[in-house]
């Protein structure tokens, strides 16, 4: 039944567009969403479920370009929640940005809040997910904002759209896996299995059935909106004996990059058309499994699924489930990358280029006015006195950002800064620069290990600033993949590379004319990427590695931007329905 109703939200959508064509009007959509528990079977499995309207994943939110979005929530669970519309702009509406203690408290049991806000200047394939604890894990879904102009890819052509949503199932309750790491200071357990728009697929254990397979004609071309919605995993994803090309990043259109894979980090959409050139009858592997860069312990399983040409299929029955199962298992290792494949991921990443036409420009900043440094580490706490530590060598794991671990206070940022009422709450002074110089990335993993400092530090910036940030990676536990989220505005991946970012040679090297814009990159493994942002949001803006096990120890760091001199340049009042700590 969970199949067949992806499915008919596939047809949803197509209907959504024919039914709403490239109209200049804007309207007013509104969604009500109900975070509430259902009991879900997988793996053999039943366990209750944290969810959205009781699926999993969650509904699909369709606007166009230009709407204004109402979105109540209403919490019927015993726990906090909060939920993200992950790359939205939020223009002026720093209030419905959604992570917990950053732009709002969170929303408590038995209580509702109203998520309002436009969709200004975007178009394509974002998501929705829990910013709160680790309910991500199960809370989630696709945005999808449909263009007020014709595509400026092969879009009359398009049959219709495929959105498939990779995530990772969990057999544990996962606030006790992460209250578990962060109380003992050792890493987090690993999920159970990767899932493809909620199904495992035949590859699991009592999984035959829950698999997911999209029907295609042959000859046509279809849209798949692929979205990363795991936990703690990046993924590579193909599709068996068929060329891929990618003509949008995170809601941003692209120069087309025909591919036989993709790298996706969790946060990151991409779009892809699928063009069916194969015999109609066939049916054809979705595959999805990880990129590997740590040394901790990792899912290392494969989730697939189907396209299933129409025609004639062998029956369904107990043999011929056999033998797709086997075959599947033995087209996995030549549809995918190796999951230590860090040269396709290069590879990949560095294809990704900005559109860069007339009616869609790359605005990147050819000049700056600042530029932060900043290291991303992992880091080793020494234990404190009369406890026990499972971390490596009895010692506790945190993260940091320019050996700042970040906190979360116990109101809202945001709130507090709007009121002027920030003592005790943070303060504005984020290093911009690493307090020590040294080979970040080729030191000892352990033995020059530092402990890390605690606090709820952020940078502010002016209205306007043309802003400059270096994600330096370090070698501190592991060098490491970290995929940064970048809360309120988009940004231009500039540069990047592996080693140590070199102040006076590597921005020679940019690239200002077609860099990709994106609201999430994965940092390379033992580098660095510079990311240049306009800084035109006012509000209070969070940054953090979207492996949700890095952003509990503490991988983050925030922003402020200032209000402007115009009105419309000025951080909207509260709402009156904002919750409160």
């Amino acid at each position: 039944m969970e199949n067949l109703g992806f499915l008919i939200i596939s047809t949803f959508l197509l209907l959504f567009t024919t039914l709403l064509p490239y109209s200049s009007a804007s309207t007013t959509r509104r969604f009500h969403f109900n975070v509430e528990w259902k009991k879900v079977t997988r793996l053999c499995h039943t366990k209750q479920l944290l969810t959205v309207n009781g699926q999993y994943p969650g509904p699909t939110v369709a606007v166009h370009e230009g709407d204004i979005v109402e979105i109540k929530v209403t919490n019927r669970i015993a726990h906090n929640t909060t939920i993200h519309w992950h790359g939205l702009r939020q223009y002026r509406t720093g209030w419905a940005d959604g992570p917990a203690y950053i732009t709002q408290c969170p929303i408590r049991s038995k209580q509702s809040y109203t998520y309002r806000f436009k969709v200004e200047d975007q178009r394509g394939t974002l998501l929705w997910h829990a910013h709160h604890s680790w309910q991500r894990a199960s809370v989630y879904g696709a945005f999808i904002i449909y263009p007020r102009q014709p595509y400026p890819f092969s879009g009359s052509h398009i049959q219709s759209e495929i959105p498939i949503i990779l995530g990772e199932w969990w057999n544990d309750d996962v606030d006790n896996v992460e209250k578990a790491m962060m109380k003992t200071g050792a890493g987090a357990k690993v999920s159970d299995a990767y899932t493809l728009n909620g199904l495992p697929g035949p590859l699991y254990p009592c999984s035959t059935k829950d698999t997911f397979t999209a029907t295609v004609d042959a000859g046509k071309t279809y849209i798949l909106r692929i979205i990363n919605a795991a936990l703690n995993n990046e993924l590579f994803v193909a599709v068996a004996n068929h060329t891929l090309t990618v003509v949008e990043v995170d809601a941003v259109y692209t120069k087309p990059v025909h591919t036989k894979a993709i790298m996706i980090a969790p946060g990151q959409t991409t779009t892809l058309l699928l063009r069916a050139d194969q015999l109609s009858g066939g049916e054809f592997l979705i595959a999805a499994t990880p990129y590997v860069t740590s040394v901790f312990p990792f899912n290392n399983s494969t989730t697939v699924g189907f396209i299933r040409y129409t025609g004639k299929t062998k029956p369904e029955n107990s043999v011929n489930t056999r033998r797709r199962r086997r075959l599947t298992a033995m087209s996995t290792v030549v549809a995918l990358p190796n999951m230590l494949d860090t040269k396709f991921a290069t590879k990949f990443s560095d294809s990704i280029k900005s559109l860069g036409s007339a009616k869609y420009p790359c605005k990147v900043p050819t000049k700056i006015d600042k530029r932060v440094i900043t290291t991303i580490s992992l880091n080793l706490q020494d234990c404190p006195l009369n406890q026990t530590c499972d971390g490596y060598a009895g010692k506790r794991f945190f993260a940091s950002m320019n050996n700042i671990s970040f906190v979360r206070p116990p109101i809202s940022i945001l709130e507090s800064y709007y009121k002027k009422q920030s003592k005790g709450v943070f303060s504005l002074d984020f290093p911009e620069k690493p307090p020590n110089r040294f080979d970040f990335t080729g030191v000892d993993p352990v033995s020059e290990n530092m402990n890390t400092e605690f606090g709820t530090k952020l940078f502010e910036v002016e209205f306007g600033s043309r802003l400059e940030i270096v994600f330096q990676g370090t070698s501190f536990l592991n060098i490491e993949n970290h995929p940064l989220h970048v809360h309120g505005h988009n940004f231009f991946v500039v540069g990047r590379g592996f080693g140590n970012f070199d102040p006076e040679k590597d921005p020679k090297r940019y690239n200002l004319v077609d860099p990709p814009e994106r609201n999430t990159f994965a940092v390379p493994t033992g580098g660095w990427a510079a990311i240049r942002i306009n800084a035109d949001n006012p509000g209070v803006w969070f940054i953090h590695c979207h492996l949700e096990q890095h952003t509990s120890w503490g991988l983050a760091m925030g922003f402020i931007v200032k209000d402007g001199p115009l009105p419309s340049q000025t951080l909207l009042p509260p709402p009156h329905d904002l919750p409160q700590c």
